[in-house]
């Protein structure tokens, strides 16, 4: 005698009249009552089936977890490194230009010596004045020396520079006052001492008014510029002592055999950044002619703008940020595969337990809405694991290491968000193939 599918159907649900119960008192709805779950019956649920095999949820979510900490750290080492740019530009000087000597090389050696000494006081003067864009002006010397303060000694860098020199690199003073103005027509041995020197030489105290022997002559200390930080090319701002230029052209270069009114490098800034481009086309125009540089021959100068700088800096921190975003996106996709795939088997290893439902009223919402919350609670659950795992690795890279680490609290938001969104966008094709399946044939394959 053959059997009928509804005595399949009938023995079925005798069968697993217990684990019906079971999941009835989880679901805390009567068995046979055809409607939907609410989201809190719909979660609690997923959250016992996640507990049933919990080592195959965790190992599942591993790759949201991998996938968010390295958003979390990626964006913030992102947030660190343009805080780094912002901080240089404004220690720097935001609409700065710096003219260096070209040195022209045979070989790899100086072809000649005068290519190190192109540029002079007389071309100050006539950039200030043919260029009326220029708002700040400056020659610099520069050289290294000791400096020694009774038994204590540093080796630092002294730069000779005009009085507008400070207001090009935006420098303000921590105590003391600025060097006088006749000091600089008269070549006094004053200086401004650097953050990092003052505390080398004098630890916690004030030197304003002290006196300091830099190589061989005694200097005045008027006082102490604030703390500026690293310079572009990763330099001690601070590890330096400011004297006025004839004072460092007659007493600090010795027997160098410079030339008269000649500077090392002048350095410039404007007053509205958007007039940058022209000015340094204009500095270029004007020096070309002052050299008598003939059409088509190689100056004998470099002209370079702060900005080109930063966007070196950024396009290698954007390219690093890139990389990280490859990384964690990856490890989403193959965390969000993971939770498919999971899901999937899941379906078919409760084939039985879904044919039932459906066969006692459940609707196909229902069957849907289960296992969308299973898959949502694996991805947020991993999505909460990488968020702490990501601010601890920032945590960690910023005590030992040298990466700037900046954390956002909106982003950890936006991954948590990301993170739902990965458990229901990859969940949603097995709990449509769950709330698919025909009870009958459910039935008869369990």
């Amino acid at each position: 005698m053959k059997t009928t599918s509804a005595e399949v159907a009938q023995s079925a649900v005798a069968q697993a009249t217990a684990q019906v119960a079971q999941r009835a008192v989880v679901q805390a709805r009567p068995i046979g009552a055809p409607t939907r779950l609410s989201n809190r019956d719909a979660l609690a649920i997923a959250l016992f089936a996640l507990r049933g095999n919990w080592l195959r949820s965790v190992l599942t979510a591993l790759g949201v977890i991998i996938g968010i900490a390295a958003v979390i750290v990626m964006v913030a080492i992102g947030n660190g490194t343009r805080a780094d740019l912002d901080r240089m530009i404004e220690s720097l000087g935001a609409n700065r230009i710096d003219i260096a000597p070209s040195l022209g090389r045979v070989g790899g050696a100086i072809s000649n010596l005068s290519s190190l000494f192109t540029l002079t006081q007389n071309d100050i003067a006539a950039l200030r004045e043919r260029v009326p864009e220029i708002e700040a002006i400056s020659g610099v010397l520069n050289g290294r020396t000791t400096a020694v303060n009774a038994e204590r000694n540093w080796t630092t860098q002294w730069q000779g520079v005009d009085p507008e020199f400070f207001s090009v690199g935006n420098w303000q003073l921590a105590s003391g006052e600025w060097i006088a103005s006749d000091a600089y027509q008269n070549a006094s041995p004053q200086l401004l001492l650097g953050e990092t020197v003052r505390q080398k030489l004098f630890g916690d105290e004030d030197p304003s008014g002290r006196l300091l022997r830099v190589g061989s002559v005694e200097f005045l200390i008027v006082g102490v510029l604030q703390q500026k930080g690293l310079g572009a090319g990763g330099n001690d701002q601070d590890d330096a002592l400011f004297v006025p230029i004839e004072t460092a052209r007659r007493r600090l270069l010795g027997r160098i055999g410079i030339p008269p009114q000649t500077v090392m490098s002048v350095t410039l800034s404007v007053a509205r950044p958007q007039d940058l481009a022209y000015v340094e086309r204009e500095v270029g125009a004007v020096l070309r002619e002052l050299h008598r540089i003939a059409p088509g021959a190689a100056d004998d100068f470099t002209v370079r703008n702060l900005t080109q700088l930063v966007s070196a800096r950024s396009q290698t921190t954007q390219l690093m940020s890139i990389l990280l975003a490859v990384v964690a996106g990856i490890s989403l996709l193959v965390g969000g595969i993971g939770i498919m795939n999971i899901m999937l088997v899941s379906v078919t290893e409760r084939t039985r337990e879904i044919g039932l439902r459906l066969s006692i009223g459940a609707s196909p919402y229902s069957i849907r809405q289960q296992f969308l919350a299973e898959a949502t609670m694996l991805s947020l659950g991993g999505g909460l694991l990488g968020i702490l795992l990501g601010v601890v690795i920032a945590e960690l890279l910023v005590r030992w290491s040298s990466l700037s680490v900046l954390l956002n609290a909106q982003v950890i938001v936006i991954a948590a968000v990301f993170s739902i969104a990965t458990g229901l966008f990859f969940g949603y094709y097995p709990a449509s193939r769950a709330a698919k399946l025909d009870p009958i044939e459910a039935l008869r394959q369990g």
